[in-house]
């Protein structure tokens, strides 16, 4: 089974500085990005974590179903202000 690994740069408390590190926003402390997440873990909306979102063929983009055209888009845009966005409730497939 495919398990989802969340890590600080899933969180609401994120803040990006560059590709490799962030600001937590609650503890106002340098973080790694891709570092476990911590226990104060707010899962942030992507587009991954969408039910409209279809995954490509190449690693790294997906698509959005949500929309008539089906624009290509990012698993990890930050769909905080999508109208359409609806978390995802499937179990990841095998």
């Amino acid at each position: 089974m495919v398990s989802e690994t969340l890590t600080h740069m899933d969180c609401r408390n994120y803040a990006p500085v560059d590709a490799a590190k962030g600001i937590c926003h609650r503890t106002k402390q340098l973080v790694v990005a891709d570092d476990h997440r911590c226990d104060a873990f707010t899962k942030l909306p992507k587009c991954k974590h969408c039910e409209h979102y279809l995954a490509g063929k190449e690693l790294y983009t997906g698509i959005c179903r949500a929309v008539k055209d089906t624009p290509m888009t990012y698993p990890d845009l930050a769909a905080v202000t999508c109208d359409w966005f609806q978390w995802n409730d499937r179990k990841p497939q095998k």
